[in-house]
């Protein structure tokens, strides 16, 4: 069977997500995270996280699109493109993962929840990769053109609006962080993080964040170096200002006291 997660979104409506649900099959909100369960036939079940991101468990591909397409009403800045995670799953005596392959003990809601937290996470940490990874390659040239002139080869409005993309994407990852962090649902239901940290661990999470965090780190460095450029840039035009008004001066007072002109 199928388990698919899709990242769409920067967040979901959840409260206005959640009453349209109630009124399409049985659905429980467990804190921030809304779980749907088919009326009809083999129940089925899929989570809808606050983040954007929904993880399917036994629909088919087709059915998976029908909802994904009935959730972009309640989507809050859809990505260009979802990313999408995939695995199969099946139930066994004991819970293991191996090669893309989720064999669960229980057939539970809370049991699959806790694995879709992992899961959840991840696909949104994809995105988070792919962002920085993007802006660092669109700004690679700012060390190189250092290195081989001295100075960043951008003009005033330009190193102005580098600086604010670099801004902008920094900060809008550092606002989400937290949505990495071990969720809170955890508190209440302790004997259940492990389901969470064998997902979490199969899945290379806790390494990816680290990875990012020096990512984010590089981008703060290009954010200090085009910070300095554009204060180097304004100090000299300042200084420049200043010897041209001592210049005038010079040249007026030689002009007054030689040759009595003024």
């Amino acid at each position: 069977m199928r388990c698919t997660c899709y990242c769409t979104a920067t967040s979901y409506d959840i409260p206005r997500l959640s009453q349209m649900l109630q009124m399409t099959g049985t659905t429980q909100l467990f804190r921030e995270v809304i779980h749907s369960q088919t009326k009809e036939g083999t129940k089925r079940d899929v989570f809808y996280f606050p983040y954007g991101a929904v993880v399917f468990w036994g629909f088919s591909e087709e059915e998976e699109k029908e909802l994904l397409t009935s959730l972009k009403k309640f989507e809050k800045e859809p990505l260009p493109k979802p990313e999408v995670d995939e695995f199969t799953f099946a139930y066994g005596d004991k819970m293991k993962i191996q090669e893309d392959e989720i064999v669960l003990q229980k057939k539970d809601a809370l049991t699959k929840l806790s694995t879709s937290y992992a899961i959840a996470q991840s696909v949104k940490l994809t995105v988070f990769e792919e962002t920085v990874s993007r802006t660092i390659e669109h700004s690679k040239q700012i060390p190189r053109n250092l290195a081989d002139v001295g100075k960043i080869p951008l003009s005033r409005k330009e190193t102005s609006r580098k600086m604010g993309e670099l801004f902008m994407e920094r900060s809008y990852i550092n606002l989400h962080s937290e949505i990495l962090d071990t969720p809170e649902f955890f508190w209440e239901h302790a004997e259940l993080e492990p389901l969470y940290r064998r997902m979490f661990y199969y899945l290379d999470v806790g390494k990816r964040v680290e990875l990012l965090n020096r990512r984010l780190a590089l981008m703060h460095e290009l954010y200090e170096i085009l910070s300095n450029e554009l204060n180097h840039e304004q100090s000299s035009r300042l200084e420049m200002t200043i010897i041209i008004l001592i210049v005038i001066e010079v040249v007026l007072a030689l002009l007054r006291d030689l040759f009595h002109l003024i």
